[in-house]
C-alpha cells in the first residue's frame, strides 16, 4: 500500500499545482484517539518525540529539532550562531528565506544563480564578500542540491557559516567518496553548519504545519539544547528563563500526521517520479520549453516540476493564462525574485542579479502531485505543446 487514492479521476477539474499527500484516515484517526485519551496535546510529547526519532533515521543526520513550521525553524538557528552583520543568500527563493535573515537583524546579500538548476552560484560568491559577511544561505531550489562544494571551500576560506534552506529536499541523498575512497550516501542535512526542512501541507512530506533544523558535524552538536530552549520561550527549569526565547514547539497532531506520512513517503517520492518522467518524455524536443537540470550525484525527490519558457515574461504569461482557462492552474514559483520585493527595494536591485531575474520571469511549475493521473499529464502536456 504506497497512500496514493485508488480512485483518481482521468479529467481531474480544477488541476491545482499540488494537492496535499494524506495518509489513510483510519490511521491519523487511531493516533487522534491516543491525543484525546492522554490530553497532551504540545510541549513535546509522546508523537513529538516518536516523529523526532523516525525523522533523524530517515534524514540520516546526527542532530534534529523538531519546530511548529519551516520559516520559525530558519529564524531560530539563525539566532541559535549569533549571527551579526550581512548573510548572502539568493533571490530566487520563497520570500520566507530573505525574510528569516532580516527578522534576525542582518542584511540580506542576493547572489545571482546558476544557468543549469537555479542554485545560488559560488563563482559569484567571492566578490560579494566583505568584512561584514557572516554566513552564506543557499537554497537547494525545487530539490536541485546546491553546488556544496565550491560553497563550503568558500566558507571555509573566510570563516563563514554555512545555513541551508533545504525546505524543497526531503530526503535526498548524496553519492560521494570517503575518504578512504569508499562510496557513500550523504543525507543533505549533514551539508554546512545546519539545515532547515519544511513540514508544510503542500511538501513532499508533511506535517500539516511544521519544520525542522538539522546538523551533521559533531562541533554543532551544542544546537539541541539551544534550539529546544529557543522555541520553548528560553526556559530551562520550572522557575528558570535564562535567555529570550519564542514559542515554536510542534504540536501532538502535527506530529501525528507526519508519523503517519513517514510510512508513506517513499512510495508518493516514486509516485512523483514517474510522474516527472512522463512530463519530461512528452516534452522532449518541445519547442521553447526547457527542463532544469540537477546533479546527477544526488537522489531527487521530484518535489516541483518546473519548464522554462522562452518568450520572456509576456510569453510566460500568456501560456500560464491559457492554462489557467482550460482548469489547469500552475504556478509562477519564484516571481518576483526576492530582491524585487516592495520591503527590500530600498537596499538591492533585481537587475544585479540578472539570470535570476530572468528565471523569474519565464518559470512555470507545472500540477504534480503523487495521485495526478498520467492522463491529465498527457492533456497538460498537450496544451503547453499547442
Amino acid at each position: 500500500m504506497d497512500g496514493i487514492s485508488e480512485n483518481r479521476k482521468t479529467e481531474e477539474t480544477p488541476v491545482l499545482v499540488t494537492r496535499a499527500s494524506m495518509p489513510p484516515v483510519e490511521e491519523y484517526e487511531a493516533l487522534v484517539r491516543r491525543i484525546f485519551e492522554s490530553r497532551w496535546l504540545t510541549n513535546m510529547g509522546e508523537f513529538h518525540e516518536e516523529l523526532k526519532a523516525g525523522l533523524k533515521e530517515k534524514l540520516g543526520v546526527r542532530g534534529l529539532e523538531l519546530f511548529v513550521n519551516g520559516h520559525t525553524a530558519l529564524e531560530m538557528v539563525i539566532q541559535a550562531f549569533g549571527l551579526r552583520g550581512e548573510v548572502i543568500t539568493t533571490p530566487f527563493t520563497f520570500a520566507s528565506t530573505v525574510h528569516a535573515i532580516v527578522r534576525n537583524g542582518l542584511r540580506p546579500v542576493f547572489c545571482d544563480i546558476r544557468e543549469e538548476d537555479g542554485t545560488l552560484d559560488p563563482e559569484k560568491l567571492e566578490a560579494l564578500i566583505t568584512k561584514d559577511t557572516a554566513a552564506i544561505l543557499p537554497v537547494h531550489v525545487y530539490g536541485n542540491i546546491c553546488a556544496y562544494e565550491a560553497i563550503d571551500r568558500v566558507a571555509k576560506e573566510h570563516g563563514l557559516k554555512v545555513i541551508y534552506d533545504a525546505a524543497h529536499a526531503f530526503g535526498e541523498t548524496i553519492c560521494r567518496k570517503t575518504p578512504e575512497g569508499r562510496e557513500e550516501k550523504l543525507g543533505v542535512g549533514n551539508l554546512g553548519d545546519a539545515s532547515m526542512f519544511s513540514f508544510h501541507a503542500t511538501k513532499v512530506f508533511h506535517t500539516i504545519e511544521g519544520g525542522a533544523v538539522t546538523w551533521g558535524n559533531p562541533e554543532n552538536d551544542f544546537l539541541e539544547g539551544l534550539l529546544y530552549r529557543l522555541k520553548n520561550f528560553g526556559i530551562t527549569g520550572k522557575e528558570s528563563v535564562e535567555l529570550v526565547g519564542g514559542n515554536g514547539k510542534m504540536n501532538e497532531f502535527c506530529a501525528a500526521m507526519g508519523i503517519c506520512n513517514l510510512k508513506y513517503v517513499d512510495g508518493w517520492i516514486a509516485a512523483r517520479g514517474r510522474l516527472t518522467e512522463r512530463y519530461r518524455g512528452n516534452l522532449a524536443g518541445a519547442k521553447g520549453i526547457r527542463f532544469l537540470s540537477p546533479r546527477q550525484d544526488a537522489s531527487s525527490n521530484h518535489a516541483y516540476l518546473p519548464v522554462l519558457l522562452e518568450g520572456g515574461k509576456a510569453r510566460r504569461d500568456e501560456v500560464f493564462d491559457s492554462l489557467c482557462a482550460e482548469g489547469i492552474f500552475p504556478r509562477k514559483y519564484f516571481y518576483p525574485c526576492a530582491n524585487a520585493y516592495a520591503c527590500y527595494r530600498e537596499f538591492c536591485d533585481e537587475r544585479e542579479t540578472p539570470v535570476a531575474k530572468r528565471f523569474s520571469e519565464s518559470v512555470l511549475t507545472l500540477p504534480l502531485y503523487p495521485d495526478l493521473s498520467e492522463e491529465t499529464v498527457d492533456r497538460i502536456c498537450s496544451l503547453l505543446q499547442k
